[in-house]
């Protein structure tokens, strides 16, 4: 229990503290100080057995209770401001709407409630934990010397507030354990509504107007999920008397699918799901660091974290139908809408999107093996996905651009970077990296459950194949002499990188090891069944891992004796190189540029096309629950 309090309380008072440290010195030293403890801390979580018994434990709820009260109105009381001051008539309406139905339970019937079990330690727990403390660290110590860059060369016309940003990294990540660890439905709402309004106050960083307007409608969308979130704890005392998350679980099916449903939906809208996609490519506008933190180990998480929770209670019902439709069609859709763009984080944003849908789909489909591989899809997104937004922020200080077609030629300017970017990429679609198994485990879920939504993933998969392949290619094309950067990496930014490289690799090569170990104690003790891959395919596994180990060494060595040459243009090359000469005799520049087929798939007319295509799923959901 002390150690469960600690991965909570200890990043809550950090960022209350980092608020009063101003020397890059004193900052750096807490920031180290703390990641590392969480880290820690994580670690040896991980090590004990589970499920943790807490029911024991004396603490005095009575006040704990009290001050969540407070803190849950002081941050409605904001966020009324916030959406008075903005002129935003539904973002008042909906933090009215919330914080009164939350105020109202708790004066009238929460005070009553006995609950056995306030927190729970689970192996997705621990997961879920190991995940926000480690990649999340990662994030926080990278943030260091990213943010030291941005403000002193990169961006020196934005407000310096780095003791306001780092208060907020640790925040949320407080708030993000005790997300994890909450098995009292309030306390959990209130973490959840904890990480909404530090993500819009890290989304309007900047200050610009359109950061300003990017963070209000995150807010928007995710005050919905909030308001959903209330109303499935009011319903859910009213059929059971109870607010704990393992008594809905456990809870007769028929009854608890409202509930379930409004969980669910407050899950999509914090994992981005269509139609509420756009609150997650609005986030792009914040500093990098904020992109990884919100996209790929914690803000988004948290909503797939809630569906795959939803899981067996959705199952074989048209819930979970409706849910797995939606993640397919957003994993289609956001796949070919990454297809269309040339800028970085665009890319990875409609990517996480897709491969959340992806988790959202398995959840959906509720069964053991599609929760085993929702849960894959967790862990080896997170690693590689942050890997990959940490680099291209790296990339955009260095070449001041984060389109990729100026990333050319990378392998020579930042052959590190490149390298690393190199993994990143490959850890999200080759094999035998983990992204790739666990598509392949879903579609073998999705083939024994439901056949028709394999369509989704070929076609969602196709598209995924064309834009990575396109990207990794343009990072070691060279058509003409590049300058290496010196310096590429800050210390921080090198200890991150590096680590989420190793740990990018390291999870695919110990994945049966966290299958065997995390994932399926937690599926047995929920379904009484496990899924595996096999000896067989597993021994196939560890041997093609070595053999994409030889790639990213051979890189190491480039430019060394390497001797480079001009492209042969037919005989028609002109000195330098570069230039050629037409059979018109004009000289033309040698470029080379991918395809990004705009004229087929068109990013507005696919996100118009998904966004109706699931507020009709979305509202099938409701109806056929509420009336059939």
């Amino acid at each position: 229990m002390t150690l469960v309090l600690t991965l909570i309380l200890l990043p809550l008072a950090a960022g209350l503290g980092l608020l009063c440290f101003r020397s890059n010195l004193s900052r750096g030293i807490l920031v180290t100080g703390v990641t590392l403890a969480v880290c820690c801390g994580s670690v040896a979580l991980a090590a004990l057995p589970t499920p943790v018994d807490l029911s024991g434990v004396s603490l005095n709820y009575h006040w704990i209770n009290l001050g969540m009260l407070l803190v849950e109105i002081a941050m409605g009381i904001y966020i009324i401001y916030v959406g008075a001051r903005a002129k935003h008539p539904l973002i008042v309406g909906l933090a009215l709407a919330q914080a009164g139905l939350v105020v109202w339970f708790e004066l009238t019937a929460g005070s009553h409630v006995e609950v056995m079990q306030n927190l729970f330690v689970d192996k997705l727990s621990v997961i879920m934990a190991l995940i926000n403390g480690l990649v999340g660290g990662g994030i926080c110590l990278y943030s260091l010397g990213y943010m030291r860059e941005y403000h002193e060369t990169a961006h020196r016309d934005v407000a310096d507030r780095r003791p306001f940003f780092f208060a907020l990294l640790f925040i949320f990540m407080g708030a993000m354990f005790g997300l994890i660890f909450a098995n009292n439905l309030v306390w959990l709402f209130l973490f959840w509504e904890i990480t909404t309004l530090c993500s819009f106050l890290l989304i309007g960083y900047t200050q610009t107007e359109e950061a300003k307007r990017n963070a209000l409608l995150a807010l928007v969308m995710n005050l919905a999920g909030g308001l959903a979130f209330a109303l499935a704890i009011v319903w859910f005392y009213r059929e059971t008397g109870s607010i704990e998350l393992q008594t809905l679980i456990k809870s007769n099916k028929a009854l608890m699918l409202m509930p379930a449903a409004l969980l669910c939906f407050a899950g999509i809208t914090k994992s981005a799901q269509l139609p509420f996609s756009s609150w997650l490519l609005g986030a792009m506008v914040a500093p990098t660091p904020v992109s990884a933190l919100l996209h790929s180990s914690t803000m988004v998480k948290a909503g797939v974290y809630l569906v795959l929770r939803m899981a067996p209670v959705i199952a074989s019902t048209n819930v979970g139908m409706m849910v797995a439709l939606v993640g397919g069609v957003t994993f289609v859709i956001g796949s070919l809408a990454a297809i269309t763009n040339s800028e970085a984080k665009r890319v990875l944003a409609w990517s996480t999107v897709a491969n959340l849908g992806l988790i959202v789909l398995c959840g959906g489909i509720g069964t053991y093996e599609a929760v085993w591989a929702g849960i894959l899809l967790i862990i080896f997104h997170a690693v590689a996905k942050c890997l990959l937004f940490l680099c291209v922020g790296v990339v955009e200080h260095k070449l001041h651009s984060r389109n990729i077609e100026d990333m050319s030629g990378l392998v020579v300017r930042m052959p590190r970077v490149a390298i690393m970017m190199q993994i990143g990429m490959a850890g999200m679609f080759l094999a035998p990296f983990g992204m790739l198994i666990s598509k392949w485990a879903v579609l073998k879920a999705v083939v024994d459950a439901s056949p028709l939504l394999s369509v989704f993933i070929v076609f969602g998969s196709a598209a995924t194949l064309f834009f990575w392949v396109k990207w990794m290619g343009k990072l070691i094309e060279v058509v003409e002499p590049r300058e290496r950067i010196a310096k590429e990496l800050a210390l921080g930014e090198a200890v991150a990188l590096y680590s989420l490289s190793a740990a990018t690799f390291l999870a695919c090569l110990f994945f049966p090891l966290i299958s065997s170990s995390f994932i399926k104690p937690y599926i047995l003790d929920v379904y009484g069944r496990f899924a595996d891959l096999g000896q067989g395919n597993v021994i196939i596994m560890i041997i093609m891992m070595a053999m994409v180990l030889l790639f990213p060494l051979s890189l190491m060595g480039h430019g060394r004796g390497v001797k480079m040459v001009d492209a042969y243009l037919g005989g028609a090359n002109v000195e330098g190189g570069e230039r050629f000469r037409t059979i018109a005799g004009t000289v033309q520049d040698v470029s080379i540029g991918n395809y990004y087929l705009k004229n087929f798939f068109n990013e507005a007319g696919l996100s118009r096309m998904g966004e109706i295509s699931c507020t009709m799923l979305l509202a099938a959901m409701f109806f056929l629950t509420a009336f059939v």
